[in-house]
């Protein structure tokens, strides 16, 4: 597959490699290929399992955290994403055993923001 350089991806394209890759459950390759330097992650308001963090370290760091306390893998979803604009949003379902926290199924939201060809936001809401 022919990708375009980062700067002149437009947000359909951005969009259309990171459902190859969530389909793959390549989570950091998605960070590593498409995510901005000065990328920001948000959770709700209400999150008690991951806080929001700035920059690529930063969300790398809080991905790195959260993978090493999941103990096992129930199911997973990705759906495909819908684009609008500079944004688009998949949803994204997981069922896992945490430590210390057990079994956590959350089915949520997950909204990305595209600027120069890179995503400089996600937001999730669950």
């Amino acid at each position: 597959m022919n990708i375009p350089h980062k700067k002149s991806r437009t947000a359909h394209e951005v969009a259309a490699r990171f459902e190859q890759l969530a389909r793959q459950e390549k989570w950091f390759e998605i960070q590593d290929g498409l995510f901005a330097d000065d990328v920001g992650s948000v959770e709700p308001p209400t999150a008690t399992y991951l806080k929001d963090a700035e920059g690529r370290v930063a969300v790398r760091k809080k991905g790195e955290d959260w993978i090493k306390r999941i103990e096992a893998v129930h199911s997973t979803y990705t759906t495909s994403p819908v684009v609008g604009g500079n944004y688009f949003s998949v949803g994204r379902g997981f069922d896992l055993s945490v430590k210390d926290l057990g079994r956590v199924k959350i089915d949520e939201i997950m909204l990305y923001e595209v600027k120069d060809g890179e995503i400089v936001r996600e937001q999730f809401f669950y």
